[in-house]
């Protein structure tokens, strides 16, 4: 009996043991934690800058699924190509979030953390103004970015077709669309149809899906390469289209309807909101500069909120041009756009727009009915409604109205989302605890941890511990239970 209990200890102790050593590696090896990578990416955006700071383990590159953001920083101030008469302002407007990285990225990866800038299409804009203030504002960034002791990578202007298609990277390398690791470390190709990625900035829109049909404009198509898939892929940014320039669009087109008087009404604002604008702050952009009035720019006019969704839609409905379209289909102003289908994450201010829909007016979105009924709700409410329900919002909330109005008449009339096809976009502002958007998949592409071969089916010494550890963990416990019960059962056979 003696020796049956001794055998039976062994056992579990063995089982413990293995335990431990499972425990051990599961906090790390011996020599401390395991070693991450670091990336920083400045996202220029046309209202504003944000820095993410991403990480992945040191020793597994061109893993999918393992970039991860660890921190980001929302830059002060609006965005830099605001800062074209003071191009100095601009990169010391980045100071404090660069200061946060210095904290965020551990001392001795500094050296090796590549720094990237990204400008969109606040900067596209000004490029097309005055091409002497984009480039006195990109080489003073520059100048402040190399100062840090980051390995600076470049500042530059995206193209709308790459913001497009860095997005679309981001959305579906997060979701693993491409490719993932199995639970042997092994690659397997999740044989999943890629999601199409809509993008809502201040001052451009994209959009951006694989498609099997045939596009007309070579323009509009991209072909990638990844992980040894090749995706033919449909992208478009229309500029001018963003949220803020949207906004400059539509007060024209209302003060030209008033004829510049000295009060003028809005029906896309709500009643009791009042403002003073100075034609100045409408007109400084080249999305309005085609109706620039003979009056003034330091005229200042009343514009007054009428609460009037009827009539705002139809100011909105301007803003695009359906009818000319040189193809056999487009979506609008004359641009080619196959069929939408599969399914499509929105973000940016596509998932701010329908979140304010969401919890502020608490009405749920799935179809496009939801979506204009929703924002004929907050058409028709007053100001002091609206105030009441997000007084922390005040800045933004005359807005909602249009913005609303308009990113319905974007995605019915614009994409051609019908009923069948709208509860396929989900709005989201990030995948897991990481935010989308083009910032990640241009890391990604600059820093080719996404191959266009296909990763060699190799497995990490370390992962394969694991796996062993747990099988023998798993045999030697239930040895031991089966060895128990035995032991049990012979020892109240013979005490009978």
């Amino acid at each position: 009996m003696a020796r049956r209990l001794a055998a039976l200890l062994l056992l579990l102790a063995l089982g413990c043991l293995l335990g431990v050593l499972l425990l051990c590696l599961g906090s790390g090896d011996a020599r401390g934690p395991p070693a991450f990578k670091y990336g920083i990416v400045l996202d220029a955006g046309s209202s504003h800058t944000a820095m993410f700071v991403y990480k992945w383990p040191a020793d597994k590159e061109n893993d999918t699924g393992v970039v991860s953001e660890h921190s980001m920083c929302d830059v002060e101030g609006p965005g830099i190509s605001s800062y074209n008469t003071n191009p100095l302002g601009a990169g010391q407007s980045l100071v404090h979030c660069l200061n946060q990285a210095l904290k965020d990225v551990p001392a001795e990866k500094h050296v090796s953390t590549p720094l990237y800038l990204g400008a969109t299409a606040g900067m596209r804009l000004l490029n097309i103004i005055n091409r002497q203030a984009s480039d006195a504002v990109l080489s003073a960034v520059t100048d402040k970015l190399k100062s840090y002791p980051f390995d600076f990578r470049g500042a530059k202007i995206l193209s709308g077709e790459e913001e497009g298609v860095f997005g679309w990277v981001t959305a579906n390398y997060l979701l693993e669309n491409f490719i993932k690791r199995g639970w042997l470390g092994e690659w397997i190709q999740p044989k999943k149809t890629t999601l199409g990625a809509m993008d809502l900035g201040g001052a451009s829109t994209q959009i951006t899906f694989e498609t099997k049909e045939t596009i007309e404009n070579p323009q509009n198509e991209v072909m990638l390469k990844l992980y040894g898939q090749v995706y033919k892929v449909y992208t478009h940014s229309f500029l001018c289209y963003g949220r803020d320039q949207v906004l400059r669009r539509l007060l024209s087109k209302i003060l030209q309807a008033g004829n510049y008087q000295a009060t003028v009404s809005n029906p896309c604002w709500p009643t009791g909101y009042q403002k003073n604008l100075s034609l100045s702050s409408i007109y400084d952009t080249p999305c309005t500069e085609k109706e620039k009035p003979s009056i003034p720019l330091s005229t200042s006019i009343t514009m007054v909120g009428t609460s009037n969704g009827n009539l705002c839609v139809l100011y909105v409905n301007k803003l695009f041009n359906f009818t000319a379209c040189p193809y056999s289909r487009c979506s609008f102003d004359g641009i080619f756009q196959p069929d939408v289908s599969g399914n499509f994450i929105a973000f940016s201010a596509f998932f701010y727009t329908v979140d304010f829909i969401q919890t502020v007016m608490g009405r749920l979105v799935h179809l496009p009915s939801d979506l204009k009924d929703a924002a004929e709700a907050i058409c028709a409410s007053t100001w002091s409604e609206l105030l009441q329900k997000a007084p922390q919002m005040e800045k933004r909330l005359p807005d909602y109205c249009a913005i609303s109005m308009f990113v319905y008449l974007l995605t019915t009339k614009g994409y051609n989302f019908n009923n069948h096809s709208f509860p396929n976009i989900a709005f989201q502002k990030k995948a897991g605890e990481t935010s989308i958007g083009w910032a990640l998949g241009y890391m990604l592409n600059l820093t080719n941890m996404i191959p266009a071969e296909e990763p060699a089916s190799h497995k990490s010494l370390l992962y394969n511990n694991w796996v062993i550890l747990i099988l023998l963990f798993v045999f030697t416990t239930l040895t031991a239970l089966v060895t128990a019960v035995c032991l049990l059962r012979r020892s109240k056979s013979s005490a009978i």
